[in-house]
């Protein structure tokens, strides 16, 4: 794909709405970004975790208004995420209800103005939401499975669900505020943040081509299980990339086995097309 080519496609989504006098108050004290900071029209990426720091939903919280925020989520979880902002809610003022949307993802171009930011793909991408797109190619869903991957983001059912701990799977440099107030789970997540490491990390993994290895193969090196892949592509010039988590203690440049195949682990940046 070219630096200036413009690629469109379906970004399949769950839409919470959350509106009121105090809804900009509730979404501060229950995400772990700073909603507050956000002006009108501005996007951030967030997480509703559970009181022990794991994820319950990964979210892109949208200001629509002063006091209108739209919160993005996977299409499975708005209603869970819907429910969770209900029970936690008791007398704050603020409305809080699922809504149908549309959304488009538009790659290769940086975000105009009434656009949601999305740095899922490693490239310049935003989405629209209820509104038509540029003119653009169509994009493969394997294709921007691939991009997912080479971006390291993870996806919730995949690398994410309520077993996982924002920084394992990065998340904690894209979707976490350390200066602002408390959420749920901010305890557990600054006191690994600033005294501790996670166990397990997700890494990036170009396999050996043929048939297409699944999710779930168990990683091995020197013998000894170390991780698990949770997601895979096909690459044109790699054979297959994955997505994997991975014990801490294993070096980033060694070379790992998925059952007879050969893993290397490719860093963030030289992954990235």
């Amino acid at each position: 794909m070219s630096g200036n080519a413009i690629r469109i496609a379906e970004r399949p989504r769950g839409f919470v709405r959350v509106k009121g006098p105090e809804a900009e108050e509730y979404l501060q004290r229950m995400l772990s970004n700073d909603v507050e900071a956000l002006g009108i029209g501005d996007s951030c990426e967030a997480l509703l975790l559970s009181s022990r720091g794991r994820v319950i939903a990964p979210t892109t919280v949208w200001r629509r208004a002063v006091d209108d925020f739209l919160v993005l989520t996977e299409r499975d979880l708005a209603e869970r995420l819907r429910d969770e902002l209900v029970r936690s809610r008791f007398a704050t003022k603020a409305e809080i209800a699922v809504e149908e949307h549309s959304s488009v993802l538009v790659l290769g171009q940086e975000p105009p103005p009434g656009a949601v930011a999305n740095a899922d793909y490693g490239l310049p991408a935003y989405e629209l939401v209820d509104r038509n797109p540029p003119e653009g190619e169509a994009f493969a869903e394997g294709e921007l499975e691939r991009l997912r991957i080479l971006a390291g983001t993870p996806r919730f059912g995949r690398e994410l669900d309520e077993r996982v701990l924002p920084a394992e799977a990065g998340l904690d440099e894209r979707a976490i505020s350390f200066t602002k107030g408390c959420y749920p789970g901010q305890e557990p997540v600054a006191r690994l943040h600033y005294r501790g490491h996670p166990n397990r990390t997700l890494r990036i993994l170009a396999l050996d081509g043929g048939e297409a290895p699944f999710e779930g193969v168990e990683l091995t090196y020197d013998g000894k299980a170390v991780g698990r892949i949770t997601s895979v592509a096909r690459d044109p010039d790699l054979g297959f990339v994955a997505l994997a988590y991975v014990r801490r203690e294993v070096p980033p440049d060694a070379e790992l086995r998925a059952g007879p195949r050969t893993a290397r682990q490719l860093d963030l940046p030289s992954a990235r097309p």
